[in-house]
């Protein structure tokens, strides 16, 4: 019984690798797959904004510009299990509370620095809800930063095979030895 509970495991495995969404890798917006939406519209401005803070718009677009957000809801979505959904929208409701208790307004109403120490908080609580909240929403973040078309592209210049091939380049012979080439 052991093998059979192994091989569907393996089984399992190859089919999901196998079928590994290919927009996970150098995605962009538009090419995030439709489909029904975790959070309501505030919700996600929300996630935007958090995202915007974590990686902020420089001489690069940050998170916001890039879309991260609808990423972040689209892997919460179909990727993870739904205690990862709840965290989201738990945490979520939290930031907004949070950013009332502390500094009397809204989130999206908070300057960059007050921002910043409002998220720096919530990593270093010691309630569950935020910490595990910031942790999700910080990797994934990142994770879709680095991996969107416009910086997989721009800033990594990544190739999909490295060392390209190039088939018409004359060959110059060189000469190894101290004598003097001979032309045959």
């Amino acid at each position: 019984m052991e093998r059979r509970k192994a091989l569907q495991s393996l089984a399992v495995a190859i089919g999901g690798l196998v079928s590994l969404p290919g927009w996970a890798n150098t995605w962009n917006p538009a090419t995030i797959p439709a489909g029904p939406t975790l959070l309501a519209p505030k919700a996600d401005a929300l996630l935007a904004d958090i995202a915007e803070t974590i990686i902020p718009a420089t001489d690069t677009p940050g998170a916001k510009a890039l879309g991260v957000h609808t990423f972040i809801q689209k892997i919460v979505t179909d990727c993870l299990e739904p205690s990862a959904q709840e965290t989201l929208t738990k945490g979520l409701a939290e930031v907004d509370t949070l950013a009332q208790k502390t500094y009397s307004k809204p989130f999206a109403s908070l300057d960059a620095s007050q921002r910043t120490e409002l998220l720096k908080a919530m990593s270093q609580s010691t309630e569950p809800v935020q910490k595990d909240f910031f942790s999700l929403v910080k990797g994934l973040t990142i994770r879709g930063y680095m991996t969107s078309e416009y910086v997989m592209n721009n800033i990594v210049h990544y190739q999909m095979i490295p060392g390209h091939y190039y088939g018409c380049v004359p060959v110059v012979a060189k000469n190894t030895t101290n004598k003097p080439q001979q032309n045959r």
